[in-house]
């Protein structure tokens, strides 16, 4: 009979795209995530992407959640002829359809203006590679499944999720392998959340797996402490503010704004806000927030208590200055207002999306800063800036950078070094270790903790590698 084997097609040696091809030794093919590649132009990185597998010999897709770098290429997935069913939680199922839609959108204005350019210039228009009917079969696939329940996927393959404490519905996937009395356990991490995260339950702690896949985001360093990165907030904030600025925060639109608005929330009410009026400048960020009002029952009970004490049922209604920006007017009119704006708008690692457009309004200016409030990709804006660039291209011209450039690092919904260490180290006896979506100098120093702390054997795959379970 042949053996078991993981394929890494994603994630491996990088950051986004996650991907990995599970053949059983009965011939059945599962993917675990189908992440689309983040960084430079969306149309070239959309129309370029491809699966060095046959979609439609896929028997099921497992989704550790709904962020686009694990979920993104879905719609492309299924138009190329993959039929099975889509497995993730109730809640990262109402993410997707969310998500899907907004990013289908977005790539299809940018493919119908780059057609534009290609037909002023004599050359023949590009076909979109999926549309939004493709996200309507990927939502139809969907099979919801809740938190700790086992799902015979196969005779041979039993999956159950675990709260990643990561995003919304983020989950890690637990998979036994085989029937009867042969059986392997895989244990992949999805996103790993930090323990204490705001509106998250911490990351479920697992005992048991053969071969532990787990991401490296943050492998080779520490987010600052929470209270920390709280007054460092306050001051950015209140400095800000006294120079007579306005704050751009780039944000995922999915966890990161919702938990932008809820420390807001928390400093109004302790009246430690400054007068601000704050943007969400975001139509995805809203639905989510509508979407994250629908699961409070499902958030961090302690966090969602502050809620009710000041008598309010939302995340929106937590702050009282906040506006919720959603037609193309609306946030084109934000740019008459010189000072005293909080804008929070996508994209998180500014590839696209509004704050593009106040980046354009306002990054010159010495008087306004940008806060960065998540992780940045190589070859992105975002980490451009972040890296210190003196001036940057917007849509054609050049800008340069005056704003004040802050990164907060405890607004990661991402684990830390030792965070990610003391949750392998909940494995006995110790597995087998494959370190995936994390740059490969954050890989390395991670594996190397994790040899010297339990001894472990640490692979770190490239793209294209397997391994036998």
């Amino acid at each position: 009979m042949a053996d078991t084997t993981i394929t890494f097609h994603g994630a491996a040696g990088e950051v986004t795209g996650s991907c990995h091809l599970l053949q059983l030794a009965s011939g059945r093919r599962v993917i675990l995530d189908c992440g689309m590649h983040q960084g430079g132009d969306a149309v070239d990185r959309i129309q370029d992407e491809d699966f060095p597998f046959d979609p439609a010999s896929l028997d099921a897709v497992i989704l550790s959640h709904a962020h686009l770098d694990h979920s993104g290429l879905l719609p492309l997935l299924v138009r190329r002829g993959f039929r099975g069913p889509i497995l993730c939680t109730a809640a990262t199922a109402d993410l997707l359809d969310i998500m899907l839609h907004d990013s289908a959108g977005l790539y299809l204005r940018d493919l119908e203006r780059e057609n534009l350019r290609r037909e002023r210039r004599g050359r023949k228009p590009e076909s979109p590679v999926y549309d939004q009917e493709d996200v309507e079969r990927v939502l139809r696939q969907c099979r919801p499944l809740a938190y700790g329940t086992p799902f015979d996927v196969f005779r041979e393959l039993q999956l159950k999720f675990h709260d990643a404490g990561h995003i919304l519905g983020s989950a890690i996937v637990e998979l036994t392998i085989g029937d009867g009395h042969d059986t392997r356990t895989l244990v992949f991490s999805g996103d790993l959340g930090r323990s204490g995260s705001v509106l998250m339950k911490d990351p479920t702690h697992l005992t048991k797996a053969d071969l532990l896949m787990m991401e490296s985001t943050y492998g080779d360093r520490e987010h600052r402490c929470e209270a920390d990165t709280l007054d460092e907030l306050r001051e950015v904030l209140h400095d800000t503010w006294r120079r007579g600025g306005s704050v751009m925060i780039p944000s995922f639109a999915v966890g990161r704004a919702q938990e932008i608005l809820f420390h807001l929330g928390v400093l109004y009410k302790n009246g430690e806000l400054d007068p601000w009026q704050v943007y969400l400048d975001s139509p995805m960020a809203i639905a989510v927030t509508r979407v994250y009002d629908n699961w409070l029952n499902a958030l961090d009970g302690d966090d969602i208590k502050q809620l009710s004490e000041v008598h309010r049922d939302s995340l929106a209604s937590f702050l009282p200055t906040l506006n919720l920006v959603e037609d193309t007017e609306e946030s084109m009119a934000i740019n008459r207002i010189k000072s005293g704006a909080i804008i929070i708008a996508g994209s998180g690692m500014c590839t696209g999306g509004r704050i593009r457009h106040h980046f354009k309004q306002r990054i010159w200016d010495n008087r306004n800063t940008v806060i960065f409030v998540g992780f940045q990709a190589r070859g992105t804006l975002g980490r451009l800036l972040v890296d210190g660039a003196k001036e940057v291209k917007l849509f054609g011209e050049p800008y340069a950078i005056k704003a004040r450039i802050e990164t907060l690092g405890c607004f990661s919904a991402h684990a830390g070094q030792s965070e990610l260490i003391e949750w392998a180290g909940s494995f006995t006896p110790r597995p087998r270790m494959v370190l995936v979506h994390g740059e490969p100098e954050a890989q390395v120093v991670l594996a190397q903790r994790l040899q010297e702390e339990f001894g472990m054997s640490v692979e770190v795959p490239a793209r294209g590698d397997q391994l036998t379970l």
